[in-house]
């Protein structure tokens, strides 16, 4: 195998290949080929760029197809253009099993987000084909299109294609940031809307879902282990609010005669970081956007239009934080004798995971030396869609200082390691059910 690359020497440096390289699963074959898809759109900051239905993504989709038919996978590329590497289990009449993710990047992102979860479930397949071991149940490895959405501001068009989770209609009005229209983009790559319409898959016969992914935060590095178990997938509800008092020359108008939609904003931001806290652990709540009205120096402000992002992954509870948002608002507006008003922009219900799903995979993380830790996963994956049609399950890797979509991502070969095995045992075990 090549040394040479942007990632592979990395990795390799202090892998403990006598730990890890057991029951087929090898550390260099994963380092490698995380390191030959890194070459391909790799950015002048040592990072990746990828973007959806890119000649890139088309590229690693290609080069990871050559090592799913060498492991011994049918391969098939659907009209989304999803790739689904196949080994037929031993027992047709058994519903099958799903492992995968993504290999497209924002721009300039990093190696790991996407192609690990891809990697580690083709690592599988190497590992039972090293040892003999073949499943009853059929096992799909998955690469889904366009999940970063780096072409249109949006993503999931993938997984949205191969559940229908789309509306035709609305992807047809798509311009994406190079000025090309979804369906040029299609043609771009050998697809077009009426390939994209025909990957609709029936679910019916899938047990389940189980994406790899690293954490995109600092829990398990702070807990010192290697993947945790993902308990459920956020739902984002956003809010746009307004508030709208009255503008004024700040030199002239005295302080006690004021409708400043500013102050009334301000102890709305400040409210809204305590309020998660006050309905449980798992939900957030972040105002990352902020339009103020005249903007002006020397003008006190007469309108401000913030943007507030709910999450949860409980919907009861997210839905409880969002009612309390609101009236937090409505509160401040009546106290600073401001206006009011607000408009729900987005409301994505959260995905849970079964709790039975989750305590097989605590069973095959104790069977392996590993404390179980149940994460929350604020962020969106192709996991979240494919969790309306069947099953899913997710485990989270350790990420270095939680750092995801930047080139600095970094994820040791030890902790990728461990996680393969993990997901290699709990594959098995959903065989014996």
């Amino acid at each position: 195998m090549s040394m040479d690359g942007p990632i592979y020497q990395r990795l390799m440096d202090g892998y403990d290949e006598n730990d890890y390289d057991q029951n087929g699963i090898s550390g260099e074959r994963l380092a490698f080929r995380l390191n030959e898809i890194a070459k391909i759109g790799l950015t002048n900051d040592k990072g990746s760029n990828r973007p959806g239905f890119s000649e890139e993504e088309l590229a690693v989709k290609s080069l990871v197809s050559e090592w799913m038919e060498e492991a011994g996978l049918e391969v098939n590329r659907d009209g989304a253009g999803n790739i689904i590497g196949r080994l037929s289990g031993s027992d047709p009449s058994l519903p099958t099993i799903m492992s995968g993710s993504h290999v497209d990047s924002i721009p300039n992102g990093g190696h790991f987000d996407g192609p690990l979860g891809v990697l580690l479930a083709l690592e599988v397949v190497e590992a039972w084909k090293a040892i003999g071991y073949h499943p009853r149940k059929s096992y799909e490895v998955i690469i889904f299109s366009d999940e970063e959405g780096a072409r249109f501001n949006g993503g999931l068009l993938g997984s949205q294609g191969m559940t229908g989770d789309y509306d035709i209609e609305e992807l047809k009005k798509l311009i994406s940031i190079d000025d090309l229209s979804f369906e040029e983009v299609l043609k771009s790559v050998g697809l077009s809307v009426e390939s994209y319409e025909k990957s609709l898959r029936d679910f019916s016969n899938v047990e389940i879902f189980v994406e790899v992914h690293i954490e995109q935060g600092k829990r398990l590095e702070k807990l010192d282990l290697p993947c945790g178990i993902v308990n459920g997938i956020a739902g984002p509800y956003w809010l746009e609010v307004n508030f709208t008092g009255k503008a004024g020359h700040a030199g002239n108008t005295p302080m006690d005669d004021r409708t400043d939609a500013l102050v009334a904003a301000s102890e709305f931001i400040t409210k809204v970081s305590k309020l998660p806290r006050s309905i449980n652990d798992t939900s957030v709540a972040t105002i990352g956007k902020m339009e103020i009205s005249p903007n002006g120096v020397n003008v006190i402000p007469g309108e401000v239009k913030l943007f507030v992002d709910i999450r949860d992954i409980f919907k009861e509870s997210r839905n409880q934080l969002v009612d309390t948002v609101i009236l937090e608002a409505e509160n401040i507006a009546k106290e600073h004798q401001v206006s009011l008003s607000y408009t729900k922009k987005m409301n994505n219900p959260p995905v849970p995971i079964k709790e039975n799903v989750q305590l097989l995979l605590e069973d095959v993380l104790q069977e392996h030396g590993i404390t179980p830790v149940r994460i929350p996963s604020g962020a969106g994956h192709d996991a979240m869609i494919i969790g309306k049609q069947t099953d899913i399950a997710m485990i989270f890797v350790k990420s270095i200082e939680g750092i995801s979509h930047n080139p600095s991502e970094w994820s040791t070969l030890n902790d990728c390691v461990q996680t393969a095995h993990v997901l290699k045992g709990f594959i098995e075990k959903l065989n014996e059910k």
